[in-house]
């Protein structure tokens, strides 16, 4: 007998009380959230036993300690960037992590990885890289992919002397631009902050002073950062201003779309993101603006021998691969070396629903935004206009009463909201990114609002 192989009748078993717990939780996002209460925290803490346990119980545990975690699947979620993680893709990871194939050489699992390959030539295509050049790597998340990107520009343009390098972002950048570049080497004075336009957007004539002074200091500017939808409002940077600042300036110019990605699959979000195929590296987070599981990045660049000349690496254990490949090694494209089969997780929710299927759900984002905009305008709310579907708005009574409107409104059980920091104020956030998120939960979601805000209004009189 061994235990670590169980049998077909065992693993049907398995599967059924898991496939049990899928259905239920998929069921369950249509009602209301209710604070779960965690299980003894000994009993999460334990160590392993030395002999078996019982699947049920185990996964019985698991649920209970699942339930107290934020809800970020469900319709009413417009925390952060909810990702609500079409099944489709859950399954495949079933399938691909069963298998358990090793995809970071093409020479290893040549199919699986024209598979994955496959989707990425068609990202390409999709975001207007060159076809005779471009290419790409699925990623943990942007995070990853930045680090790969930061990494080749600072290969490319600098060399081994790299300290004297700068690269440009804003305030409103994503902290993991500068992580990145910390880890890849670049000391902090490196990283020159650029001031941004009333609409929080970076302002490329300053840009273009802070680049001409670095030169004129004897610095060597090497990369500027544009934004494709920022955390903290979801501002789109002027990508088209941008790219031509960086091709007059022999810059690398990469775009971080993590948020912003998936909305250049429609017509609007081109519009409004117009400059970003001109980017030498693009990263966005599939499991943002794709609602795949969390973990889906995609590195994408214009020319894919830099990041090659940037990562390959080689070995004399490695002589038995075939390391000449037509087929991407993804080994060579990043850090990463153990890589797991990512592509399945995009590969059949795309093929199995169609690439329509996600652009009318992206589409009805947008249109939810902007019925969402009037409603919070209506309601008498500070509430910019979005340039994709982060909405950041206040109440009128300062912090205090900010708080309590935001505390009154995810007490509420079926929406959740989270807070931010804009010009020094307390600031109500809230996102429209979930798949499961239609109209109905959006009109819960001002109504909350309202029910909150007269909530609030009540206990200050």
């Amino acid at each position: 007998m061994h235990p670590l192989e169980p049998s077909a009748e065992e693993i049907a078993a398995m599967m059924a009380v898991a496939t049990d717990y899928v259905t239920g939780f998929v069921d369950s996002l249509a009602g209301p959230q209710v604070p779960a209460e965690s299980p003894a925290r000994e009993l999460l803490l334990a160590p392993p036993p030395a002999q078996p346990g019982d699947f049920g119980e185990l996964v019985g545990l698991y649920r209970r300690a699942a339930a107290t975690a934020t809800d970020t699947a469900g319709p009413g979620c417009f925390a952060y960037f909810p990702g609500g993680g079409v099944v489709s893709s859950a399954v495949a990871e079933v399938l691909s992590r069963t298998a358990n194939r090793y995809s970071g050489s093409g020479s290893m699992a040549t199919d699986l990885v024209a598979m994955e390959h496959g989707v990425l030539r068609w990202l390409c295509e999709r975001f207007g890289l060159p076809a005779r050049t471009s290419g790409g790597v699925l990623t943990t998340g942007t995070s990853t992919g930045l680090l790969a990107a930061i990494v080749t520009a600072r290969e490319e343009l600098l060399g081994e002397d790299f300290t004297s390098g700068t690269l440009y972002l804003t305030a409103q950048t994503h902290h993991s631009v500068a992580k990145a570049a910390r880890i890849a080497g670049l000391p902090a004075r490196a990283v020159r902050v650029v001031p941004t336009t009333a609409r929080r957007r970076m302002d490329p004539a300053a840009l273009a002073a802070m680049v001409a002074a670095d030169r004129a200091a004897g610095l060597r500017p090497f990369l500027v950062v544009g934004t494709a939808g920022t955390t903290n409002t979801g501002a789109v940077d002027p990508l088209d201003e941008l790219a031509d600042l960086a091709a007059a300036e022999d810059l690398w110019f990469h775009v971080d779309a993590a948020y912003g990605g998936g909305f250049w699959l429609t017509e609007r979000g081109r519009a409004r993101m117009r400059g970003m195929e001109r980017a030498d590296s693009i990263t966005f987070d599939a499991h943002k603006s794709l609602f795949l599981p969390y973990t889906t990045g995609v590195l994408l660049v214009a020319d894919v021998r830099p990041l090659l000349r940037a990562h390959t690496a080689d070995a004399d254990y490695l002589q038995d691969l075939d390391l000449e490949a037509s087929l991407p090694n993804f080994a060579d494209m990043g850090a990463e070396l153990s890589r797991e089969y990512r592509g399945l997780r995009l590969w059949l929710p795309l093929h199995l629903h169609g690439t329509d299927a996600f652009v009318s759900a992206l589409d009805e984002k947008l249109d939810l935004s902007s019925a969402l905009h009037g409603e919070l305008v209506a309601l008498g709310l500070w509430a910019p206009e979005p340039d994709l579907t982060v909405h950041v708005f206040r109440a009128p009574g300062g912090e205090e009463v900010n708080r309590a409107l935001l505390a009154e409104v995810n007490a509420s059980g079926r929406t959740t909201i989270t807070s931010t920091q804009i010009d020094g104020e307390f600031t109500l956030r809230l996102c429209v990114i979930n798949h499961r998120t239609h109209r109905e939960h959006v009109d819960e979601a001002v109504a909350t609002i309202r029910r909150a805000l007269g909530a609030v209004g009540r206990a200050a009189a």
